[in-house]
């Protein structure tokens, strides 16, 4: 593919607690991925080792040898394909030691691997920002993990990171081109505000920072919105259907300029001046503010 040019595979499914079930899927779309001639392919959170608390209550008894096993066959598959994977799992820790030196298990990462077309994992991006609730099952994470892909600079992301504008700074000033986010929004009640909230604040992201945003969301009934995929001006390009799973591939260009009314005096608010006007506006009239 041509310098800046990325071909991006954004895929949803029912994630669910049985890991093999999870792992079947994720194999089917990375090979329907590599035929539609994707370079990188784009899971939700936890897909493949399904989402604590809502797929099953705790980590008690959890299998966490045949979830290596089946990573390591995802890898085996990325690297036969010559794909790209950005993979929702969980990461164990190693266990501490209490006061008395009884060992107790580190909460995990809910997390990111950045699996390479070399059949390698390049790098793991752990959620930074993690809701009270999952501050009982999860470590947050502390870094970015942002890589190069054909020339354009991506990043990695996950969920209620979305709240923090403040995140997505950092990654403008490190010069950042796409971000990969994925969420875990499923197996609801019912409609929720999410709906009217997520996408919207996404292409809000994507267009105060000039950013492409690949948005990966669980397909799990009751979903409140489908996974899309947002270029800089903060339009989505394309959806996949609500509730159902499904894949649908998009193209990162560079060099296409979309609209951006913030280009010339972005620059400025990030340095800390919060108006584009002159530093000395010496007139009577502008200063007065309580008078016609």
């Amino acid at each position: 593919m041509a310098a800046g040019v990325l071909k991006v595979a954004t895929c949803q499914f029912a994630v669910s607690r049985y890991i093999k079930r999870n792992a079947r899927i994720i194999s089917e779309y990375l090979y329907e991925a590599a035929k539609a001639r994707a370079e990188i392919v784009h899971f939700s959170e936890c897909a493949l080792s399904g989402y604590v608390g809502t797929d099953f209550p705790t980590f008690e008894g959890y299998d966490w040898a045949l979830l290596k096993e089946e990573t390591k066959k995802i890898i085996a598959l990325a690297a036969k394909l010559q794909l790209w994977v950005v993979l929702g799992s969980t990461h164990k820790l190693t266990p501490d030691k209490n006061i008395r030196g009884q060992a107790r298990p580190n909460k995990p990462h809910n997390s990111l691997y950045l699996i390479g077309p070399d059949g390698k994992i390049v790098d793991r991006y752990d959620k930074r920002f993690c809701i009270r609730a999952e501050l009982r099952r999860y470590t947050p994470g502390d870094r970015f993990v942002n890589f190069n892909v054909n020339g354009v600079k991506c990043s990695l992301l996950i969920c209620f990171d979305l709240r923090f504008p403040e995140i997505y700074r950092q990654l403008y000033k490190q010069k950042v081109n796409c971000i990969f986010q994925s969420f875990y929004n499923a197996r609801q009640k019912g409609p929720s505000v999410h709906t009217h909230i997520m996408r919207q604040t996404m292409q809000c992201r994507a267009a105060t920072n000039y950013f492409w945003v690949s948005m990966a969301n669980s397909s799990g009934y009751y979903s409140p919105y489908p996974s899309c995929f947002i270029q800089p001006d903060g339009k989505i390009v394309k959806q996949l259907k609500q509730n159902h799973a499904g894949l649908m591939v998009n193209t990162v260009d560079m060099g296409e300029k979309f609209y951006d009314p913030m280009a010339d005096f972005r620059h400025v608010a990030i340095a800390g001046k919060l108006s584009n006007s002159p530093k000395n506006i010496r007139d009577r009239r502008s200063k007065t503010t309580t008078q016609l």
